[in-house]
């Protein structure tokens, strides 16, 4: 079956991470991701202890080294990706935690080092829409002047019953305030879903997805739950006090959400990482091309696209 999307050059019938690099910078450019050694105040006891139900320390499981330097960081990976593949550009993430949660001064001290390395071309950094400060917003507008910025909110969902359960310690209210002042200041935003979290239907992810779309975010993030050992949310698993997505679930979810963002939308992510030694389910979550593969193959049999039933 012809695929018409305008935003791919492949099989894929939704906006691509890949396809958009590609056409922004006419190269492979690959995100390095960093730990900037913050914290996070769901986890500092600011606004909360122990941080989300589901987190395992950070969300920075598949970050650099904390012990080392962002620039010794950034430089370890990179040799990785070298090898791999020639002549690439790089996206420096800040990954690990909440990376403004911290004066402009020290966000400088951590950002400028790897902005400055050769053959990078943005920067990327994920925070909570409650910790933008004024100083913060002034230092990312003046990033956002010199290399092609995105600023990642974990959101996860628009519920605020769900917000209190997975223990995230802010609203969508609070969500709504901060992207607000980013996309003033002209700053791309990325916004990151998770589906499956305890108590939510199907017919709420849908929901969460289609006030996100109507934002009209530069990119977001679709997560699948993961449930990781020695956390909050593996102890209320073992309880019976929610049920795992079926791969057959995921799938039919993330179409239909895929169907309700507008097809210019970057879709950055489409399922995550569980590190296997950690990961306590779903399982199948493990074979990421399986998944990626069953989402291509249920929205060409419905012969659908990113964007067909955006409102």
């Amino acid at each position: 079956m012809e695929n018409k999307f305008k935003y791919s050059d492949d099989n894929k019938r939704y906006h691509t991470w890949n396809y958009h690099l590609r056409s922004k910078f006419g190269s492979k450019v690959c995100k390095i991701a960093l730990n900037g050694s913050f914290t996070c105040p769901n986890i500092d006891g600011t606004k909360g202890v122990g941080g989300c139900i589901y987190c395992s320390g950070g969300s920075g499981d598949f970050a650099g080294d904390a012990a080392h330097s962002v620039t010794e960081q950034f430089n370890e990976i990179k040799e990785r990706m070298s090898a791999k593949w020639s002549d690439t550009l790089y996206i420096p993430y800040f990954q690990a935690h909440t990376n403004t949660y911290a004066p402009a001064s020290v966000l400088r001290e951590r950002f400028e080092p790897v902005l400055a390395r050769e053959n990078v071309v943005g920067l990327s950094i994920a925070t909570r829409a409650d910790c933008l400060g004024d100083d913060a917003l002034e230092y990312l507008s003046e990033l956002n002047e010199r290399t092609y910025l995105i600023v990642e909110l974990g959101l996860q969902t628009v519920f605020d019953e769900t917000g209190e359960r997975i223990n995230r310690c802010h609203t969508y209210a609070d969500f709504l305030d901060g992207y607000g002042k980013l996309r003033k200041r002209g700053i791309n935003v990325c916004v990151h879903l998770i589906d499956g979290l305890p108590g939510e239907t199907e017919e709420m992810m849908i929901e969460s997805a289609e006030k996100v779309a109507a934002l009209h975010p530069h990119c977001v993030k679709l997560h699948l739950l993961h449930v990781l050992k020695n956390t909050p949310l593996a102890q209320m698993y073992a309880n019976g006090e929610f049920e795992l997505l079926t791969l057959e679930e995921y799938v039919r979810i993330i179409v239909r959400q895929l169907e309700a963002f507008p097809e210019e939308t970057i879709i950055q992510r489409l399922t995550g990482d569980g590190g296997r030694d950690a990961l306590i389910g779903p399982k199948w979550s493990l074979k990421k091309f399986v998944v990626l593969n069953e989402i291509d193959k249920r929205m060409a049999r419905l012969d659908t696209y990113q964007g067909a039933k955006f409102k």
